[in-house]
C-alpha cells in the first residue's frame, strides 16, 4: 500500500501561521459553574470489552510485528516470533480490555483495524487506563438511547438546561445530557453519568468557544456512528439547528447502543481494504510528488563548488506515491529491540508504565535509532528517548497527566482555530476522517490542554500534525505529555513562540551550512532572491510532517528524539544537498526553485537518506559550529542585526 502524506491547507511555498508576533491569552476565568456528577468525560471504556474481543483479523499488509500479527487482507498467515522474556509484561493493560492496536505490539497498541468477525476496532495507543475508542464513543445509558428514546430537540429559540446555548438562534445543539469535563476522577468510565449534569461557560468566554467545547463534551459523551468510516456531520462550523432538516442529520449521526455490536458493511470492509500499514487511505494528497534520489548520499557532506553544466532545474516527478519500501529486517530489529528495552516500572494494577534501555545495551541505542526503530516497538522507544533526552520521570509525566485531565474542564482563548484546524489536518488518516470522530476529540482535546501549556506560544496550526502524529502512537494524556516535552527540552517552545525565533534561527544555521558547504547554491538563493523562510518555514513547523511520506517522517522523528532540534537543520541541508544542481541550474528562476524546494519528498532509498544524515550529525567539528552559529544568531538578535542576517 502507498504511504499517504498528511495534509494541511497552507500554501506550498510556506505554513499559514495563524498567528504571529501578538496572540490573545489561552485561558479565560475558570468558571464556577462547570460542576460534575460523574467525573471526567466518557472515554468509551463500555465498549472495551466487546471490541477487545472482536480484535486481530484485518492487518493491512503490516509486516508481523513479532506479537500475533495476522494479515489476512495479504493472505499470510501469522508468524510469531520466539516471546522476548517481558511479552508477557506487555503495557496492553490486564486491567485495561483495549484492543490492540494495528499490530499486537509489544510496546504499545496504537492502532488496531482488526476482528475476527468483520468488526474493526479503531483505538489510539495503549496505556494502564481504559481507553477511548475510535469506532464509535460509547452508547447512551438506558434512559438516554436514541433508538430508545431520541434526545429531545428543543426549539431553537428556547434554551435548555445542558445547552445555553441554545436560545441563540441558528446554534442549538441536539439535548443530549452531559457530564462536564473535570479532573476529579479522571479514570471513573464504569458508567456513562449518574445524573444530568450540564457544562456552562467561563466568565467571559466567548458563546462561539463555548459553543465548541461543549460540542466535544457532548459528542465524547454521545459518540457519533461510523467513525472511520463516514464524513461525518459538521456541528460547530456550521450549527446545528438552522432547520429541521439539520437537527434530524445531526441526531442521526450519533451513535446508538448498537454501533460497537454491528457487523462491518461491504463499503466499511472495502475502506479497510484499501488503507496502507499506517492506516492512512490510497490516495494522493499532494500535487508535486518529486523523488528525492539516493545517489547524492553516496558522498558525504563536503564543500562543493563546481557545478554541473546542463542541468535541468527540475527534479525528476513521481505520478504517485510508491508502496512503502518493504522493511526486509524489521522481524530481525524487532527481535533485537526485545532484547534491548526492559521494565523500568509498573503501575498499581502490575501493568507495565514505563521503559527504560538494558545498561549492556545503551551502547548499541543509537545505532539502532537510525536504522529504524521497529513500528510495533516505536511508541515505547520514543518514550524512552524522550525521558532521556528531557531528563523526564516517571513522576514529571504523572503531573502532566494530570495537569492535560485537569485542562479539559479550562477554556481556551484559541478553541475556535483549534475546532477550525482539527478537520483538516491529516485528512488521509482513517483515524481522523470522521469529523467529531474519536480521533478528532483526542485531537481537539490535546490542542486544547496544550494551548494553556504555554501562554506565549498559545496555539498555532503546525502543531497540529505534530499532535495528530503522536496520538497515531499514544493515548491522548501520552501525547500531551510527549508535546509538553517537545515544547520545553526539544526547544519548540522558540519555534512556536511569537516571531518565531527558534525558526529564523535553525534557518541562520542552515543557512551558514549552505553558504560553507555548498556557496554555489548559496549564491544562487541570493540571485534569484529566494529567502529560506519560503520554502523552509513549513519544515521546521510542523517537524518535516507534510514534506515526506509518514514511514520517512517516522524514520526522521526516531533521529529527533535521539538527537534533537540540530537533526531537521540537517535533514532541511540534505535536502538542498541533493538538487543542489538543479537549484544552480543555468535556466533556473525564482518560481522554479521555491516550486523544487515546496514539493513533497519521496526517498528512493531512505536507509541511504538515514546514513548520510547519522554521519552528518555524527561530525563533532560541524557540531560545534552548529552551536558556535546558534550564539551568534542570539547576539545578532541582542544587537538588533538579525533582520539583515537572512537571506
Amino acid at each position: 500500500m502507498r504511504t499517504v502524506p498528511s495534509t494541511m491547507p497552507p500554501s506550498d511555498a510556506s505554513v499559514q501561521l495563524a498567528y504571529t508576533d501578538s496572540r490573545p491569552s489561552s485561558s479565560y476565568v475558570r468558571s464556577s459553574t462547570l460542576t460534575s456528577a460523574s467525573g471526567a468525560p466518557e472515554h468509551n471504556a463500555q465498549r472495551s470489552n466487546a471490541l477487545s474481543q472482536r480484535s486481530s483479523s484485518f492487518q493491512n499488509s503490516r509486516p508481523n510485528s513479532g506479537y500475533d500479527a495476522l494479515d489476512t487482507h495479504a493472505g499470510r498467515r501469522s508468524h510469531t516470533l520466539s516471546p522476548d522474556p517481558h511479552a508477557h509484561n506487555s503495557p496492553i493493560s490486564r486491567s485495561s480490555s483495549r484492543p490492540t492496536s494495528y499490530c499486537q505490539s509489544p510496546a504499545s497498541s496504537h492502532r488496531d483495524y482488526s476482528t475476527p468477525n468483520g468488526r474493526a476496532s479503531l483505538t489510539g495507543s495503549s496505556s494502564s487506563s481504559a481507553s477511548k475508542s475510535l469506532l464509535t464513543s460509547p452508547s447512551s445509558p438506558p434512559d438516554q438511547s436514541p433508538s430508545a428514546s431520541p434526545p429531545t430537540l428543543p426549539p431553537s429559540n428556547l434554551p435548555s438546561p445542558s445547552n445555553p446555548l441554545s436560545g441563540r438562534p441558528g446554534s442549538s445543539l441536539l439535548h443530549v445530557p452531559v457530564s462536564p469535563i473535570t479532573p476529579s476522577s479522571p479514570q471513573d468510565h464504569s458508567s456513562n453519568s449518574s445524573g444530568n449534569s450540564s457544562i456552562g461557560p467561563s466568565e467571559g468566554e466567548d458563546p462561539d468557544a463555548f459553543h465548541v467545547r461543549s460540542t466535544y463534551a457532548q459528542l465524547d459523551q454521545q459518540g457519533v456512528k461510523g467513525d472511520g468510516y463516514v464524513e461525518g456531520v459538521e456541528r460547530t462550523r456550521a450549527r446545528v439547528g438552522g432547520s429541521r432538516a439539520s437537527e434530524l442529520r445531526a441526531l442521526e449521526a450519533l451513535a446508538d447502543e448498537n454501533e460497537k455490536t454491528r457487523d462491518l458493511t461491504a463499503k466499511e470492509i472495502e475502506t479497510l481494504a484499501n488503507l496502507d500499514r499506517y492506516g492512512f487511505f490510497v490516495t494522493i494528497s499532494h500535487d508535486r510528488l518529486i523523488l528525492l534520489p539516493s545517489s547524492p548520499f553516496l558522498k558525504p557532506l563536503s564543500r562543493v563548488t563546481h557545478t554541473v553544466p546542463g542541468c535541468t532545474p527540475t527534479a525528476t516527478s513521481i505520478a504517485k506515491l510508491p508502496p512503502a519500501q518493504p522493511l526486509v529486517k524489521e522481524t530481525a530489529r524487532i527481535a533485537k529491540w526485545n532484547w534491548m528495552l526492559q521494565v523500568s516500572s509498573r503501575d498499581e494494577g502490575g501493568n507495565i508504565d514505563e521503559w527504560g534501555i538494558k545498561p549492556s545495551k545503551l551502547r548499541k541505542l543509537r545505532a539502532r535509532t537510525f536504522k529504524g526503530i521497529p513500528d510495533c516497538w516505536r511508541s515505547a522507544a520514543w518514550e524512552v528517548l524522550m525521558n532521556r533526552y528531557s531528563r523526564a520521570g516517571k513522576q514529571q509525566l504523572m503531573q502532566l497527566a494530570s495537569r492535560y485531565r485537569a485542562s479539559l474542564d479550562q477554556p481556551s482563548t484559541y478553541d475556535v482555530q483549534i475546532d477550525l484546524d482539527v478537520p483538516r489536518t491529516i485528512t488521509g488518516h482513517i483515524m481522523f476522517r470522521t469529523r467529531y470522530g474519536q480521533g478528532q476529540r483526542s485531537l481537539f482535546h490535546v490542542l486544547h490542554s496544550l494551548s494553556l501549556h504555554c501562554e506565549e506560544c498559545g496555539y498555532c496550526q503546525g502543531m497540529g500534525p505534530i499532535a495528530a502524529t503522536l496520538l497515531c502512537y499514544f493515548s491522548p494524556e501520552k501525547a500531551y505529555a510527549s508535546l509538553v516535552r517537545l515544547h520545553d527540552s526539544y526547544a519548540m517552545h522558540s519555534i512556536f513562540s511569537p516571531g518565531f525565533p527558534g525558526l529564523l534561527e535553525a534557518i541562520y544555521v542552515q543557512e551558514r551550512i549552505t553558504e560553507q558547504m555548498m556557496p554555489a547554491v548559496y549564491a544562487a538563493f541570493k540571485k534569484h532572491m529566494i529567502s529560506t523562510t519560503s520554502y523552509a518555514t513549513k519544515w521546521y513547523i510542523t517537524l518535516f510532517a507534510n514534506s515526506v511520506p509518514f514511514q520517512t517522517q517516522l524514520r526522521l522523528w526516531d533521529a529527533f528524539l535521539l538527537e534533537g532540534p540540530d537533526i531537521f537543520v540537517i535533514v532541511a541541508v540534505a535536502v538542498v544537498w541533493v538538487y543542489r544542481d538543479h537549484i544552480t541550474s543555468d535556466s533556473a528562476n525564482f518560481e522554479s526553485v521555491l516550486s523544487l524546494l515546496s514539493s513533497f519528498f519521496v526517498p528512493e532509498d531512505e536507509n541511504a537518506l538515514l546514513s548520510w544524515i547519522k554521519k552528518v550529525v555524527s561530525d563533532k567539528k560541524l557540531r560545534s559550529s552548529m552551536q558556535q552559529w546558534r550564539q551568534d544568531w542570539t547576539r545578532l538578535v541582542s544587537s538588533g542585526q538579525h533582520t539583515q542576517a537572512l537571506l
